[in-house]
């Protein structure tokens, strides 16, 4: 959500192309690299900036409710789909680092058995709910790019011994190309 648009009504393109003249690729653009955080904010897309200057930017703090809002609706639509919740995971860059999103986001959940000990989620504990709390609230850190280079590896049918030396050096130059 840092660039993307989430949800969007299957009409917006052809009324954007309509009454704007909005390429596909224009529209593209705009949902994918214009809008989420940085659409609202029109300042980053970059959580710790907007909440770093959500107290004087009414912009930044938008899209911080707007984000948090969201999260909120979707753990809300999953728990009534699964018939409830006994795990709760934050996991990636804010869900890892940032224990007033994670506060937001569960403010008000309580009704499902959602809760949060402060001194625990301001510490990214690993379990983040009180000790008796119905639903247990984890942080869970993520390494993605381990994650999609061991199944390119595995795509390709590379010897992971030697695939991670190779995808590497391939980082490295395409790095230092690209500055």
């Amino acid at each position: 959500m840092s660039t993307r648009s989430g949800d969007l009504d299957p009409g917006l393109g052809p009324y954007l192309a309509r009454t704007e003249q909005m390429t596909a690729r224009q529209f593209g653009e705009m949902v994918n690299f214009q809008s989420g955080l940085l659409g609202i904010s029109e300042t980053s897309s970059d959580m710790r900036q907007l909440l770093a200057t959500e107290a004087g930017d009414i912009r930044a703090a938008e899209a911080v409710g707007v984000f948090c809002y969201q999260i909120k609706k979707w753990i809300g639509a999953f728990a009534a789909a699964l018939g409830g919740l006994d795990t709760l995971i934050f996991a990636g860059g804010v869900g890892e680092n940032a224990p007033i999103v994670r506060a937001r986001i569960c403010d008000g959940l309580g009704f499902l058995g959602i809760a949060l000990d402060p001194d625990r989620n301001e510490t990214a504990r690993p379990v983040i709910s009180p000790g008796a709390g119905r639903v247990r609230v984890r942080v869970m850190h993520t390494d993605e790019q381990s994650v999609i280079a061991t199944a390119v590896v595995s795509l390709l049918g590379l010897d992971p011994g030697m695939a991670g030396a190779s995808i590497m050096r391939t980082f490295a130059a395409t790095n230092v190309s690209a500055t």
